[in-house]
């Protein structure tokens, strides 16, 4: 066997430039599929974190029922203070939460006192929501002071209504919102700042104190829409959700993940089946190069395979030598592939990528997918020995005379 080696090793450095060539397109598309997948898995988790980190966090809990009606944000179907506070008692058992926020959705009216027009307002304490949703701050525009979003007798208009309505900061506009009972009541608040649209332009979202929002709805005591969770990292989703869904009680609660919220869930669904696409493809340009070098390598070496044979080497010898060849081809471009893409990853990490995709802010901090090389370079050594065999056996059959006999 090691003879066998041997020879495939000196076939190899034999024929240099046909080697570095074949080992050159391995390499290039190893290190395609590898920094390809870090860095489209780096922008769909930073997708994520917009949207998780600025709007809807990690996991929700609602009154059972008011996810069916979510889009019209119904007044009857909120949490009460007991409800509230037993939900609340069992989120803080969870080691995995790092914060959570009660929140008060619903309609009104908005008025500046030349126009009015439909909002949609999230009633939250400032101090929870900024700890759920790190990333919110961010969005919120004209406001100086962001130790506390929003006090009470403020209020953050969504951008669109902020200029549609031609606002000002430190105007005081109307807010007119009907309660559970169809009494329909109106506080004046104060502009202290306008939200950008997490997914473009068009969102409605504006902001105010719960305690006005208590006072507008005319509640005794605030009733909660939704508690939104943070958890310690993204990897405990699923856990932690399992977790939730199993202790709390199912009669009165439902739990939810950002996922199962948004219709952006299904653009992060698109995103892998194209990640999956572009990787077999990558990997299809692999395996036809393989293939096409080794056919090329056996039409190229008749007339060597012709004299081996004769000389007395064995069918399973000739083939042994081939199958070898391939395979050490495809383990050195391998390795080599995966050293650079390593490399590239590393740099795109350190200088971390920053961007404007739409509303978003993206950066890109590719980590080293372990995982995801450790099944590439899987997938090419196989590829490797299943595109040799062929070659292999084809030259393993040839009769001596007529291999001699080719020209």
């Amino acid at each position: 066997m090691s003879t066998i080696l041997k020879i495939a090793v000196r076939n190899l450095t034999r024929y240099t430039r046909r080697t570095l060539l074949t080992a050159t397109l391995i390499s290039i598309g190893v290190i395609f599929v590898i920094v390809f997948g870090g860095l489209a898995s780096s922008f769909k988790n930073s997708m994520i974190n917009v949207i998780t980190g600025s709007l809807l966090a990690d996991i929700q809990i609602h009154k059972k029922g008011y996810v069916e009606s979510i889009d019209n944000l119904p007044l009857n179907i909120f949490l009460s203070t007991a409800e509230t506070t037993e939900a609340t008692k069992i989120i803080s058992g969870n080691p995995n939460v790092v914060a959570s926020s009660p929140r008060i959705k619903f309609s009104a009216m908005l008025s500046n006192y030349a126009q009015t027009s439909g909002v949609r307002l999230i009633a939250i304490y400032p101090d929870k929501e900024i700890k759920t949703c790190p990333d919110l701050a961010q969005r919120i525009k004209g406001r100086k002071d962001l130790s506390s979003i929003v006090n009470p007798g403020e209020i953050l208009v969504p951008e669109l209504l902020f200029k549609g309505l031609s606002l000002k900061l430190g105007d005081e506009i109307v807010v007119v919102a009907t309660n559970r009972d169809g009494a329909v009541n109106g506080v004046t608040l104060r502009v202290a700042g306008y939200s950008e649209g997490v997914m473009g332009p068009s969102g409605k979202d504006g902001y105010i104190h719960i305690e006005d929002a208590t006072s507008l709805l005319r509640m005794e005591t605030p009733e909660i829409s939704e508690i939104a969770i943070k958890l310690k990292e993204f990897k405990y989703l699923s856990g932690s959700y399992k977790k939730l869904a199993d202790t709390i009680n199912g009669d009165t609660f439902e739990v939810h993940t950002w996922e199962q919220l948004t219709p952006f869930s299904t653009i992060v669904k698109i995103v892998d089946v194209l990640i999956l696409m572009v990787r077999v493809i990558l990997t299809s340009i692999v395996l036809v190069s393989i293939m096409n070098i080794m056919m090329m390598s056996v039409y190229e070496r008749i007339g060597e395979i012709g004299m081996i044979a004769a000389l007395g080497t064995l069918p399973k010898q000739i083939l042994s030598i081939f199958f070898l060849e391939g395979i050490l081809l495809g383990l050195i471009s391998t390795v080599v592939g995966v050293i650079v893409a390593v490399v590239i990853l590393s740099i795109l990490t350190i200088t971390k990528l920053e961007f404007k995709f739409g509303s978003m802010n993206i950066a890109l901090t590719p980590g080293i997918p372990w995982s995801e090389m450790l099944i590439t370079v899987t997938i090419v050594m196989v590829i490797s020995a299943i595109a040799t065999l062929q070659p292999a056996i084809k030259a393993s059959k040839l009769e001596p005379v007529d291999a001699l006999g080719h020209v």
